[in-house]
């Protein structure tokens, strides 16, 4: 089922390595933490680029003033332990920002959005806007952070010459497993040492510490929340560690977090051939399609075995991999732009220069310690490989495979391994995935509303691309329907157009 045995998931309510502790204890520390921080009120706005502001107030922990670039949205910050396991060391500085409600007097609450990556900036996404239908913004206040290790958050910093050495993921014999374990460990003492120590404690289970810190400096009682692709995982620990202090709970594009290696690949490698089969299928049947008319198969099996034997390159004469292809389907299809990639591989069959994209950024800070993937030698990682090439006959293997081999060699055990949900206690949460989605794919989806049981109700957009929210009107007055009220929809699935 998996390589290797990774440490037990944490038992509810428990800090990473404080199982000795009480859990009634436990959360009195978290209480007194809060407690302490509204008292004291030490924040600061440093690093947001903000104009001065007054002292922060000590009925909200956040000294608010208009961001710097949208004065219609306030920034602050919010300082949190490093270790919640040591509440009363050091801190650092969490960066915050919200947008007022527009119709102060049909106001329901804050609605706490949480970005997805990891890497993602909340504060970003609260200061454009655009994330967030017209009805939330009449009826909430809308917050977002940047992560612990992120954007204004005490970011993981790494040598930028470092990591434009980072070695493919796709391993040919045990000298380059090796070579990858040697360049992992580089890469982590090097970010580790230009991040300081929040590179060791930037897992998710400390941002759900972080989470209801805000939720408390908000003032609100309980949480209102939209956690988007890897923010899901941060709602998940949450709902599972604070049941009692979620109000709705929206969680979109999910993540599964029970899956292990063998899982991991296996289930990504299935969700991404889920979508280059649509693609193909879209091709066949639009004549608006680069390649109409063509075997797309046969097109895009030409190009792989040309970036195999090295013979395709980009504009600058830079070989081409068969990896570089499945991440540039993979981007591709996150939206999804069907035409734009069709015309890419037609431009490259053509024997034009290739023109491919990069995995999107990981801080391997947070996504490692949240991931035990062990691969104990070539052997095992060509065993997974050879799996996922049947799963995902035409792409061979997940774009995600960069991900496992980013984290191989990471210590084990990892702060925030893999479980099975148990969450007892919340409200209804409401889970939301498009039917072909190439990175938070159905089957997690459906997996975690089975691990949630009824406590969760899945709506399925009957589309494409990852992420659904603002995708029809159908999803998001459905979504919008639940936060407000908060009751699950009664229809459980949406159209594409």
């Amino acid at each position: 089922m998996r390589a290797g045995r990774a440490a037990p998931g944490p038992p509810y309510g428990v800090f990473p390595g404080s199982s000795l502790v009480p859990a009634a204890q436990r959360l009195s520390i978290i209480d007194r933490v809060i407690i302490k921080s509204l008292v004291t009120a030490v924040v600061t706005l440093g690093g947001v680029g903000l104009a001065a502001a007054p002292a922060s107030s000590a009925t909200t922990g956040i000294a608010w003033a208009p961001c710097a670039q949208n004065a219609a949205v306030q920034c602050g910050t919010l300082a949190v332990p490093v270790d919640w396991r040591d509440p009363d060391g050091p801190r650092f500085d969490l960066a915050v920002a919200r947008r007022p409600a527009t119709d102060p007097g049909a106001r329901v609450g804050t609605l706490v959005f949480g970005p997805g990556g990891p890497g993602d900036s909340g504060v970003d996404r609260v200061i454009a806007g655009n994330r967030f239908s017209a009805e939330q913004r009449r009826r909430f206040d809308i917050v977002s952070f940047d992560p612990r290790g992120v954007g204004r958050s005490n970011p993981v910093v790494c040598s930028p010459d470092l990591l434009a050495q980072r070695p493919s993921p796709v391993l040919a014999n045990q000298a380059e497993f090796d070579a990858l374990l040697a360049y992992n460990q580089r890469l982590r003492d090097d970010c580790r040492a230009r991040t300081g120590p929040v590179y060791d404690h930037a897992d998710t289970l400390s941002m759900v510490r972080d989470l209801d810190a805000i939720r408390a400096a908000l003032d609100e009682a309980k949480l209102t929340y939209h956690g988007s692709s890897y923010g899901t995982l941060l709602g998940e620990q949450y709902a599972e560690t604070f049941p009692h202090r979620v109000r709705a709970m929206v969680l979109e594009s999910v993540v599964d977090h029970s899956v292990r290696t063998r899982d991991f690949l296996d289930t990504q490698a299935v969700a991404l051939q889920d979508s280059f089969d649509e693609f193909v299928a879209w091709c066949g049947g639009t004549a608006a399609c680069a390649l109409y008319g063509q075997d797309v198969r046969a097109v895009w099996a030409d190009l792989r075995a040309l970036a195999d034997r090295g013979e395709l390159r980009d504009a600058s004469g830079k070989a081409v991999t068969a990896f570089d292809l499945v991440a540039t389907a993979h981007r591709h299809f996150y939206g999804p732009d069907w035409p734009g990639f069709a015309t890419k591989l037609a431009a490259m069959h053509a024997g034009g220069p290739a023109t491919v994209v990069g995995v999107p950024p990981l801080v391997t800070a947070v996504f490692c310690a949240d991931w035990s993937l062990p691969v104990r030698d070539y052997e095992q990682y060509a065993s997974y490989l050879r799996r996922t090439a049947k799963s995902a006959p035409d792409l061979r293997y997940p774009a995600s495979l960069y991900a496992m081999a980013a984290c191989m060699g990471w210590p084990q055990p990892v702060a925030n391994p893999q479980h099975k949900l148990k969450v007892r206690g919340t409200p209804p949460l409401l889970l939301l995935n498009t039917r072909h989605d190439p990175a938070s794919g159905y089957n997690w989806a459906t997996n975690v509303a089975h691990q949630l049981g009824d406590r969760a109700v899945l709506l399925t957009y009957e589309g494409w691309g990852h992420g659904a929210y603002t995708r029809t009107p159908c999803v998001t007055t459905a979504v919008d329907a639940y936060l407000i009220t908060p009751t699950p929809p009664t229809t459980t699935t949406c159209p594409a157009p």
